[in-house]
């Protein structure tokens, strides 16, 4: 993969080309298979990766023991579970492959030195942690504050990709609706 994509991924103006060459040698290469299992409830994060192709998803189990799909991971993404890999917790979610992928992944201690000698790239990490905060509270309040079919138009208009890869089953846990809901919504988009 060319430097391209490592500044497309983590975009600073503080970061020079040799950090990118430097930010590149610090990840590896991995492919997987749809269905593969990138992190599983109760196991510690132990890196992250950036994908370059492909599709995945966080889910969890509710109370009543439902699946429910809590994020998409789309092309030119970061996939994290930041509060297993940062706090060194068991995470909560489950981490895995829609379709198949290839992704280059970042040991945590590799980026934990790259934070400590790139001064962009610390500061890339401020930037971006910010921004999931920032997206965070937007989409709790989209859920509370918008209507189902709104939401799932933003999603068609944002994030393509994750409408045509993954099953409506995983959109519609991840809207918050019932997969008969999701398809009532579709067939009124279609008809409209």
């Amino acid at each position: 993969m060319d430097l391209d994509f490592f500044e497309l991924i983590y975009n600073h103006p503080l970061l020079k080309k040799e950090d990118y060459q430097e930010i590149r040698k610090a990840h590896t290469k991995i492919e997987f298979q749809q269905g593969s299992m990138l992190l599983e409830i109760g196991k510690i994060a132990r890196e992250f990766y950036i994908i370059e192709k492909g599709l995945f998803r966080s889910f969890l189990y509710d109370y009543n023991c439902n699946e429910t799909t809590t994020e998409f991971y789309c092309s030119n993404e970061i996939l994290i579970e930041s509060l297993s890999l940062f706090q060194r917790t068991s995470s909560k979610e489950n981490f895995q492959a829609i379709t198949d992928a290839v992704v280059w992944k970042i040991e945590y201690e590799t980026f934990q030195q790259l934070l400590q000698t790139v001064e962009g790239f610390r500061e890339w990490g401020r930037t971006w942690a910010t921004s999931q905060i920032f997206s965070l509270k937007q989409r709790s309040i989209n859920v509370l504050t918008i209507n189902a079919t709104d939401r799932y138009l933003d999603l068609i208009k944002e994030r393509p990709q994750i409408i045509k890869q993954s099953p409506l089953k995983y959109i519609a846990s991840y809207l918050g609706i019932t997969d008969t809901s999701l398809s009532r919504i579709r067939k009124e988009i279609a008809t409209s």
